[in-house]
């Protein structure tokens, strides 16, 4: 299926530069051109072949060099289901990344890409109300960025009090990376809490491995 929707998009969309891979665990998807998400995403609902007509999930993935967006569409009229991908290049921590918002193809995306927004720092643009979600309007940073730090204070509260914070979830990534051959193998946040001792090893460790 998923060579069909790309020969089919790219004959359709001309631009969009679709493309697959095979996969040997997981699901396989569709990688379009980000300036192309909002026609991809119309001539694949009102395909007469595949007929989309459903946008289950919008959510993202927060990358060293990139965040991507991913669209998981469904089709209950032909039984398909598909995971439609883009990525959008980021330079530094916080850069706010931009993508067209696809709330005219489906109704379904308000809220998902609010939310994506909010964690992740993706920008829908020509979403009709692109704000936080889950978070205050004034938080700092994105929950789902690697690089984030939760902020020490927000309006005079402390935001992480020591006597309620489980040092041991913190820890967790931490202890799997030192335990492991490839620590950078090893993904996980919370790096702001880790324990001291533990934070040295592991900078120990990497700058080790570096040599």
């Amino acid at each position: 299926m998923h060579k069909e929707i790309v020969e089919f998009l790219n004959k359709e969309v001309a631009g969009c530069g679709a493309s697959t891979t095979e996969v040997e665990v997981g699901d396989a998807s569709v990688v379009v051109n980000a300036e192309s998400i909002k026609p991809v995403c119309f001539a694949l609902r009102d395909s007469s072949e595949f007929q989309f007509n459903v946008l289950q999930v919008v959510s993202g993935v927060d990358y060293e060099d990139r965040i991507e967006v991913h669209y998981i569409l469904a089709s209950f009229t032909k039984n398909l289901e598909l995971i439609l991908k883009v990525k959008l290049p980021k330079a530094g921590k916080d850069e706010m990344v931009k993508v067209e918002s696809v709330c005219d193809v489906w109704k379904s995306a308000d809220f998902q890409e609010r939310e994506t927004y909010d964690m992740l720092g993706v920008e829908f643009i020509g979403h009709p109300d692109m704000r936080r979600i889950l978070c205050p309007e004034d938080w700092e940073g994105f929950p789902l960025r690697k690089d984030y730090v939760v902020q020490e204070v927000y309006q005079g509260m402390e935001v992480n009090p020591a006597h309620k914070i489980n040092q041991g979830d913190f820890d967790f990534m931490a202890k799997a990376k030192l335990d492991a051959q490839n620590p950078k193998l090893i993904s996980g946040s919370w790096a702001g809490h880790v324990s001291p001792e533990l934070s040295d090893a592991l900078k120990r460790k990497m700058e080790s491995l570096e040599k």
